[in-house]
């Protein structure tokens, strides 16, 4: 590459710990630069070459040839979820990561070539884009590495960086180049104020007592919640994000994930520790779900979980055929805390089957162009009592795949043995249906609807799929609450 190229990165790494991936943001003047441009793209565990930019960390953590989804696979791929997989650049390089930052060769690096072969040839200004510029979901990706960029920028020159877009403007490109040649340096995150310490220190000591029910409680949470952004609604400084994890460690010591690939498998340890983790990364509004923690919400937490006099005699085993069917596993907790749990945030419940690290949604609906209504059966009914028992003994053909790694043959034939459990359920369901309308001597009417006890505006969901996404948007526009924001 040419010399202007080569000065970027002279010390591109020199001020590179290896040990400290997780502690650093970027710097001020660089991190709306990124957000605005990069993130976009590189924000998502199924970023472009795996290439994280949501975090300083990912940036230093580089990007890898292999792609996330495969539909030629047949067993699972390893994980690489930032911030748990691995958690040093050493670590990384291992799983198959290579640098965009180079610390030995001065004037090198992927990130500042990019920014460079966009400069020097920017898109046209009218018309259409090229047709050497592909947009679709499954393109090609070209994860060039260092070695191999001077052949990159000669076969692609109009696919610098932002990809597809225009330029980044003169004066970001210039503190990009400038920050780069620094060494892309971070800065220390900074530490929350003594407001939130002590509400995670309350909510910590809330989710980890000592009693079988508490534990119990805690699990249900945590697997209903683990992919939430919480943030505290009762301080003033609401605009920190938190993750709940699974922890070695008790409240007061420093957090140590157990990193799995499911909520739901053996965490490996005779005492799992729920704790809240500052989340590390930006906000993207495509896969953020924020959820609010506060005093009337532990209160009604209690109420629902920890007030009834029931008993919980054992916690449930974490084994595939247990641990992967939910009635199984919280059958102790009362039916109606468990629903009422769901169905008080159900714009929360219905947003998590379509939102999470991996942004695209293709996979499941590329063939959908729909518009929906979701209601909910009223809890107060004697009715949803019926169906909490229905569900419990129809809980064998409930359970989720069993996701064993199998070889292809017999991985076809459990899935059509999960096919067959799932028409039993649904010709269960559907005579239950028929049962419990006609004891009532009524037709089916909105009467069975839930009305989200007159003050809730998770009563009736609207629901759009349109190509690789879809939203949900509650029953009252002045109360969708979708928490925006590019800090922590």
């Amino acid at each position: 590459m040419k010399r202007c190229t080569r000065l970027l990165f002279a010390a591109c790494l020199l001020l590179f710990s290896f040990s400290a991936l997780s502690d650093k943001d970027y710097p001020a003047e660089i991190q709306p630069i990124v957000e605005g441009r990069c993130m976009v793209c590189h924000g998502c565990y199924d970023a472009p070459c795996q290439l994280k930019m949501d975090a300083w960390a990912g940036l230093h953590r580089g990007a890898s040839q292999e792609i996330v989804y495969d539909g030629t696979r047949l067993v699972a791929a390893q994980p690489t979820r930032l911030f748990e997989d691995a958690q040093t650049s050493a670590q990384w390089r291992e799983m198959g990561f290579y640098p965009v930052l180079n610390d030995t060769e001065p004037g090198s690096g992927v990130v500042a070539g990019m920014l460079e072969l966009k400069q020097r040839h920017p898109l046209p200004t009218h018309g259409t884009l090229p047709t050497s510029i592909t947009l679709g979901l499954d393109r090609d990706q070209q994860c060039t590495k260092l070695e191999t960029f001077d052949d990159y920028q000669r076969d692609h020159p109009l696919w610098g960086m932002p990809y597809g877009l225009p330029a980044l403007s003169d004066a970001e490109h210039r503190k990009m180049i400038g920050w780069l040649a620094q060494g892309a340096p971070g800065v220390p995150e900074a530490a929350p104020d003594e407001g939130l310490t002590g509400a995670v220190q309350r909510w910590e000591a809330f989710l980890n007592g000592d009693s079988l029910k508490e534990r119990l409680m805690a699990r249900y949470i945590y697997e209903h919640l683990f992919i939430a952004n919480l943030y505290f609604a009762d301080q003033a400084d609401s605009n920190r994000y938190f993750n709940l994890v699974r922890s070695r460690t008790p409240p007061g010591k420093a957090v140590d994930i157990i990193s799995t690939r499911r909520p739901y498998d053996d965490p490996g340890v005779a005492r799992v520790y729920y704790r809240l983790r500052p989340l590390p990364t930006a906000i993207l509004s495509k896969r953020h779900m924020p959820y609010a923690l506060s005093d009337e919400r532990l209160a009604r937490w209690n109420t629902l979980f920890l007030a009834p006099d029931y008993a919980v005699k054992a916690l449930p085993p974490y084994e595939v055929d247990k641990g992967i069917n939910p009635f199984f596993t919280f059958r102790a907790l009362p039916e109606e805390a468990r629903y009422r749990f769901m169905l008080e945030e159900a714009h929360f419940t219905i947003m998590g089957f379509i939102k999470g690290p991996v942004c695209r949604g293709q996979v499941a609906l590329n063939v959908i162009d729909d518009h929906f209504w979701v209601v909910f059966l009223d809890p107060d009914r004697p009715t949803a009592q019926e169906s909490a028992n229905f569900l419990g003994e129809a809980s064998d053909n409930l359970r989720l795949p069993d996701d064993k790694e199998r070889g292809a043959v017999i991985s076809i034939i459990e899935w059509r043995n999960y096919a067959k459990t799932q028409l039993e359920f649904l010709q269960d369901k559907f005579d239950h249906i028929q049962q419990w309308i006609g004891s009532d001597g009524d037709a089916l009417n909105l009467d069975y609807v839930w009305n989200g006890d007159t003050t809730n505006d998770n009563a009736a969901l609207t629901i759009f799929r349109h190509a690789d996404s879809a939203s949900v948007v509650n029953s009252s526009d002045s109360t969708i609450r979708r928490r925006r924001g590019s800090s922590r």
